[in-house]
């Protein structure tokens, strides 16, 4: 009898999946193919933000009524999480509360709304109100708390004006102590003169060298000098770099801390270096009136600032003199009365500065970009609280410096390649045709963007987005553009490929002058040594790690810069915390569908939720960066101007908060 009814074999359906976001409020969202999903506090299920986890929606449920529904986000699904697929955590940093028999630590991010125990009789010297970091043994469930074992006590108390940098520091997981052998390795360094020369160091101790780093800097691993050469009528301009590699051999433990850091970290209230002090501060550091051994590039410019020759060796010298960049441009602000002092420092800065503007109009005409975005720092007291956030541009004094630097890095890649050396090259990709059309929409908006300049943008031309930063500059458009286009640009990264650099139009590029903070300048120095004297017994391992090297360095930049940049950001939020209530003006920096972020000419960033824009719905438009008002067409975009009144500071969160003012400025 034939059956009337088909039996198939259901296939299981696939839930959705996503990393979710969890906010300080506790709820979270996950952004999955299907669409993003608003998740309740109640059905994280043991989530920690950042966590990939795979999701069920909740019939019927919504983000509506949740306290947070600003703009069309309130209608977002809602959906709970059935399971973690993968932890993006498993260690925390956070308060250490006694509670006997537990010692409880209370994460100090507040978007991970769980604490985990552990049992004080494991830990009994840690003191109640340390920060710490914890491994986490159990992660928390619908039924159970997280558990773990304290592995690392940050600091003894977690309150004070140091405590939001050292969570900073665990959160990161940035290593602060050195190994006692690199200790014992670096402590036994010195320079040694004598032994230099016999291994066949110049003598260059006669030549005027001076080093211009900023004022509170400690380590100073680059020099100058400049000599002009009458039998010749060129400039000798001398790039003298610590030498580095000459005390920091491959795979010793200075090496392998190092290699390790790849970068030392400059924090708003310290620096982490990469190196130990023995080195970075002392033996390998050009201070003034001190021997010391470097890495020496001469570049032999004409008077127009072009490279006619060059030659590379160690050397020996002893610098003259240390200025700030602030001293530095006060010569050159006043460069007649330097040229008449005709001392041998105020002439040869006056000279620098000369060849280094031809060197950078020369890189613009070969398409080098410059975004020239000022960037913040926080000035300190001695307790560590802050007292003013400084803006700094760039001067005649710092592209001296950099242009210097930038001929150097270029002239020993190109040295390396054509001995067909292994390197370690700074590479820069143009950036994506798709990442450049994205802009087209919003630039066809303004008169001075035509159909030709529109056809070579999205083509990388560099010289269109020359044009368009230049067209754009002076008017109310202009952080618009320039904060597009920047967003457009590819990041720089390491390679031992040679791939060129597209922001500087450089062929051929490496890290080269900056041996004591950055690992891959060691690595460089490592390979010109081999290249201008022998190959090490262990250079073949080097050069098959330079790989790794390269992944592993551009990782902890990234790294590296974001701890930078959030202790900046949190001194920034201390110190506007006595301006609450205070009108500013500001620049609308981001444009998203709960609001706009807003930030202040001294570089702080913050929140305006969209219900702080008006009682109206207000529409968003991703492709042109806009949020629009429905019943009164009032328009917010990126990079228009509008006067702000700062609501809250809350450094705990790391957070502003700011409310309309009134109407945008002009």
């Amino acid at each position: 009898m034939a059956r009337n009814r088909k039996h198939t074999r259901r296939r299981p359906k696939a839930n959705p999946r996503g990393v979710v976001s969890v906010s300080a409020g506790g709820f979270g969202f996950v952004q999955t193919a299907e669409g993003e999903f608003f998740i309740p506090a109640a059905s994280l299920g043991g989530a920690f933000d950042g966590d990939l986890v795979e999701v069920a929606p909740l019939r019927g449920a919504s983000r509506k009524g949740q306290g947070e529904g600003d703009g069309d986000l309130a209608d977002r699904p809602a959906a709970r999480v059935l399971s973690v697929i993968d932890r993006a955590h498993d260690t925390l940093v956070g308060r250490y509360e006694v509670a006997e028999p537990f010692g409880v630590v209370v994460p100090a991010d507040p978007r991970i709304p769980y604490d985990v125990f552990t049992m004080r009789a494991e830990s009994p010297e840690v003191p109640d109100g340390a920060l710490v970091r914890v491994r986490i043994a159990q992660f928390p469930t619908r039924r159970s708390a997280a558990t773990g074992f304290v592995e690392e006590v940050l600091a003894d108390v977690s309150e004070g004006p140091a405590a939001g940098i050292d969570l900073i520091i665990g959160r990161h997981k940035l290593e602060t102590a050195f190994s006692e052998g690199a200790l014992a390795e670096a402590a036994t360094a010195t320079v040694d003169a004598e032994e230099a020369l016999a291994e066949g160091y110049r003598d260059l101790r006669d030549r005027f060298v001076f080093t211009i780093d900023p004022a509170d800097a400690k380590d100073f691993d680059d020099a100058l000098s400049l000599d002009f050469m009458e039998e010749t009528g060129l400039w000798r301009l001398g790039v003298h770099i610590a030498d580095v590699s000459h005390y920091v051999p491959w795979n010793s433990s200075v090496d392998l801390d190092a290699r390790r850091r790849a970068t030392s970290v400059y924090l708003a209230d310290r620096v982490i270096p990469m190196l130990p002090p023995a080195l970075s501060d002392d033996v390998c550091s050009l201070r003034p009136g001190e021997v010391r051994r470097t890495m020496t590039a001469d570049l032999y410019l004409d008077d127009a600032g072009k490279l006619v020759r060059y030659k590379l060796y160690p050397a020996l010298i002893c610098s003259n003199a240390r200025l700030s960049y602030g001293q530095a441009d006060d010569i050159l602000i006043d460069y007649k009365a330097a040229i008449a002092a005709g001392n041998d420092l105020s002439w040869r800065l006056v000279q620098l500065s000369r060849l280094a503007r031809a060197r950078d109009e020369a890189r613009a005409l070969a398409g080098g970009i410059d975004f020239n975005i000022p960037e913040a720092k926080v000035a300190l007291a001695e307790d560590g609280t802050p007292r003013d956030i400084v803006l700094r541009k760039k001067t005649d004094a710092t592209r001296l410096v950099e242009e210097a630097m930038i001929l150097a890095n270029e002239t020993v890649a190109s040295f390396l390649e054509k001995r067909r050396f292994p390197c370690l090259y700074r590479v820069h990709e143009a950036p994506a045709a798709d990442a450049l059309g994205s802009l087209v929409p919003v630039f066809q908006e303004f008169p001075w963007f035509t159909r030709s300049c529109e056809q070579r943008l999205v083509a990388g031309d560099p010289a269109a987005i020359q044009e368009v930063l230049a067209a754009s500059a002076g008017r109310s458009e202009g952080e618009l553009v320039n904060s597009l286009t920047l967003r457009a640009m590819k990041r720089a990264v390491y390679a031992p490929e040679n791939l060129g650099h597209y922001g500087l139009a450089s062929e051929t590029y490496c890290h080269f002058t900056s041996p004591i903070r950055r690992y891959p300048d060691l690595v460089v120095h490592r390979m010109l040594r081999a290249a201008l004297t022998r190959r090490p017994e262990k250079f073949d391992q080097e050069v098959a790690a330079l790989p790794w090297i390269a992944e592993h360095s551009s990782d902890m930049e990234r790294v590296a810069d974001t701890a930078a940049r959030q202790s900046q950001e949190l001194k920034m939020i201390e110190y506007l915390q006595k301006f609450v209530g205070q009108s500013f003006s500001a620049v609308v920096s981001g444009v998203a569908s709960w609001g706009l972020y807003a930030r202040l000419d001294c570089t702080a960033e913050g929140i305006l939720p969209v219900r702080a824009l008006g009682d109206e719905y207000f529409v968003f438009d991703a492709v042109r960066y806009t949020l629009t008002g429905t019943d009164s067409g009032k328009t917010y975009r990126l990079g228009q101007r509008i006067a702000v009144v700062l609501k809250a500071a809350d450094p705990s969160t790391t957070t502003l908060e700011f409310a309309l003012a009134g109407p945008a400025a002009k």
